[in-house]
């Protein structure tokens, strides 16, 4: 009787063999599932960043056509933000009672999904922006020519591809 008993306990217990194989079939699964898990984070910022790029792009686009072919003025961030976040003449004076344009985009600026950043960097001259800048800020606009570019490496690396699908 004593036999059994020790039988029966040896049968609802797992062997050593049996978690070894475990462990290794759980490491195999681990190793498998867990870049794909890291790439579709990246995907998924990269596809966040593509739809915010164009909604300002195609505001950009709109406020020009709105003030006689100019981009929203600006020397700073607040600046950019309020031109298109606030109502506007065709001058592009801020007129919050009376204008008759804006706002573009309701709230704030998009933030870039890559840095978190809703701050914008502005430049002037004519250099089309290749790369980010040394700023933390979300996003780059050249208000001369209406330019307007995330402020991340991610962006810059994959440009072949996929700056001609946001132009």
């Amino acid at each position: 009787m004593q036999e059994r008993e020790n039988m029966k306990n040896r049968r609802d217990a797992f062997t050593l063999i049996e978690v070894v194989i475990l462990g290794i079939i759980m490491a195999v699964l681990a190793v498998t599932i867990i870049p794909q898990f890291s790439t579709s984070n990246k995907d998924a910022k990269m596809s966040n960043l593509k739809f915010n790029l164009r909604t300002v792009r195609s505001q950009l686009e709109l406020y020009k056509e709105h003030h006689l072919g100019v981009y929203p003025p600006a020397t700073t961030s607040a600046d950019f933000k309020n031109q298109l976040t606030q109502k506007t003449n065709q001058k592009t004076i801020l007129d919050q009672t009376s204008g008759p344009y804006g706002p573009y985009i309701e709230g704030d600026i998009p933030s870039n999904p890559f840095n978190n950043s809703t701050g914008v960097e502005i430049l002037l001259g004519d250099t089309e922006p290749k790369c980010p800048t040394e700023s933390t800020t979300g996003w780059q606009y050249n208000p001369r020519h209406g330019w307007f570019y995330p402020n991340n490496a991610e962006y810059f690396q994959s440009i072949g591809s996929f700056a001609n699908t946001t132009k």
